[in-house]
C-alpha cells in the first residue's frame, strides 16, 4: 500500500513538472510576465534567473526618476526643487508552474513613500500580488496592486509623456487596493479586441491595517479596441513611440462603488471624521497612428451623503470627500529622430458640497521628450501653468518649469 502511494506521488510530481516545462515557452510568448493588473513598461525584460529544473523564475527590474524644478506659486517666493521623484524595484516570476505568478514592487523615494505619521504604516510596499493564469485569456489575482481604473493611473509612471500625471488623476483616481481581481483578456492584432476586468477589494487603499469593517469596494471595467490591439502593448504607455502602421483606438469605461470609505479620496487622502460611500466614473480614449497620439479622459467622484464631515469634538474642524469631475485632453507627435512634442489641457470642477473649500482648476502643460531607449531611458522637459478659481471670486496663477531624467530596465 505504501509502495503504491509512493509510486502515485512520484508520477504526480513528474506530471506536474513536465506540465510546467511544456508551458514555459507558451507563457514567455503570451505573457512575458506582463500582467494586466500590474503593467510595467520595459523595453527589455529586466534581469532574470530561471532554475535548472525550470520550476522557478525570478526577474528583477528597477527604474529611477530624477528631477529639478523651478516653481512660482502666486503669493509665494519662487524657488528651486531637486529630488529623486521615484525609485522603484520590481520583482516578478513564477513558482513551480508558469501559471502561478507573483509580482512585488517597492518604492524608496521620499515623495513616493510619503511622510511617516504616528500610528500610520510606512508605505514602501506598492504591490505584492499573487496571480493564477490558467491561460492567456484569464488573470486571477489576490493581493495588493493597481485597480482597473483610469488609463493614466493604470499605466506605469515610467510610461508617461510628461513628468507627472494630471491634476484630475491626483484627485479622482482609485489607485491601489487589497483584494481579488479577475481579468478576461481578448486581444487580437487586427480585429476587434475587448477586455473585461473586475475587482472586489477592501476599499481602504494600500498598506492599511485599520480596524475591520463591513465596507468593500467593487470595481468593473470594459476596454474596447475596434481596430485591434496596439503594437507592443501600446495601451500601457503614452505617445506613439513605436509609430503604429495602422490606426489604433482604445475606448474604456470603469465604475467603482466604495462602501463606507474612511479617506477623503476613497483609497487615498486624509482620514474622514465619518465614513462615506463613494461612486467613481472613469472614461478614457486613446488613439495612435504613425507617430501621432491623442488621449482624452473623464473622471468623477460623488457620494451618497454630504461630502463634508465634522469632528464630533470640535464642529469647526472639517474633513471632506473630494467630489467633482474633470476632463483631460492630450496630444503629441514624435519625430523620426525620437523627439516628441506634447501638449495637455485639464479642467477640474469641484462638487457643490465643497465649492467653498476647494478651488476649480485649469491646467495647461507643454513638453518635449527625447527618447534614448524608448520610455526606459528618456530626457523630459516641461513647463506647466495652473489657474485656481476660488468660490469668493479670487484667482491664483502658479507655474513651474522642470527637467527630468528617467532610466530603468
Amino acid at each position: 500500500m505504501k509502495l503504491q502511494k509512493i509510486i502515485f506521488l512520484a508520477l504526480f510530481i513528474l506530471s506536474f513538472s513536465l506540465n510546467a516545462q511544456v508551458n514555459i515557452e507558451q507563457t514567455k510568448h503570451d505573457n512575458d510576465l506582463k500582467l494586466s493588473a500590474l503593467p510595467y513598461y520595459s523595453f527589455g525584460k529586466g534581469v532574470g534567473l530561471t532554475s535548472p529544473d525550470s520550476l522557478f523564475q525570478f526577474n528583477i527590474r528597477f527604474r529611477m526618476q530624477n528631477r529639478v524644478s523651478y516653481i512660482e506659486n502666486d503669493g509665494e517666493k519662487p524657488g528651486y526643487d531637486g529630488q529623486i521623484r521615484r525609485l522603484r524595484l520590481r520583482f516578478d516570476g513564477y513558482v513551480i508552474n508558469p501559471k502561478f505568478l507573483y509580482a512585488i514592487q517597492l518604492s524608496f523615494a521620499p515623495g513616493d513613500v510619503g511622510e511617516i505619521h504616528e500610528g500610520e504604516n510606512i508605505n514602501i510596499i506598492r504591490d505584492a500580488v499573487f496571480f493564477y493564469r490558467p491561460n492567456k485569456n484569464w488573470n486571477i489575482s489576490f493581493g495588493q496592486t493597481k485597480l482597473p481604473g483610469n488609463r493614466q493611473r493604470v499605466n506605469s509612471s515610467g510610461g508617461l509623456q510628461l513628468t507627472d500625471r494630471t491634476i484630475n488623476n491626483a484627485k479622482f483616481t482609485i489607485d491601489r487596493d487589497f483584494g481579488f481581481q479577475i481579468h478576461n483578456m481578448n486581444e487580437f492584432r487586427d480585429k476587434l479586441s475587448y477586455n473585461f476586468k473586475a475587482a472586489f477589494t477592501t476599499g481602504e487603499g494600500r498598506n492599511s491595517t485599520e480596524k475591520a469593517d463591513d465596507g468593500i469596494a467593487a470595481t468593473g471595467k470594459i476596454e474596447l479596441m475596434p481596430f485591434g490591439a496596439f503594437t507592443k502593448d501600446g495601451t500601457y504607455f503614452e505617445g506613439d513611440v513605436v509609430r503604429e502602421k495602422k490606426p489604433k483606438l482604445l475606448i474604456s469605461g470603469a465604475f467603482q462603488q466604495n462602501n463606507h470609505a474612511r479617506r477623503t479620496q476613497g483609497q487615498l487622502g486624509n482620514d474622514l471624521f465619518e465614513k462615506r460611500t463613494m461612486k467613481s466614473v472613469l472614461l478614457d480614449g486613446m488613439f495612435k497612428y504613425n507617430g501621432w497620439a491623442a488621449m482624452m479622459s473623464y473622471m468623477s467622484r460623488s457620494t451618497t451623503e454630504n461630502a463634508v464631515t465634522f469632528n464630533p469634538d470640535d464642529a469647526t474642524e472639517t474633513s471632506y470627500v473630494f467630489v467633482g469631475n474633470g476632463f483631460d485632453y492630450q496630444a503629441s507627435y514624435i519625430t523620426k529622430s525620437n523627439y516628441e512634442f506634447i501638449t495637455r489641457y485639464s479642467i477640474q470642477n469641484v462638487g457643490k458640497d465643497i465649492q467653498a473649500l476647494a478651488p476649480n482648476t485649469r491646467e495647461i502643460s507643454f513638453g518635449v521628450t527625447k527618447y534614448i531607449w524608448e520610455h526606459a531611458f528618456k530626457l523630459q522637459a516641461e513647463i506647466n501653468f495652473d489657474k485656481l478659481e476660488y468660490f469668493n471670486g479670487t484667482t491664483k496663477n502658479n507655474w513651474y518649469a522642470r527637467l527630468q531624467v528617467e532610466i530603468g530596465i
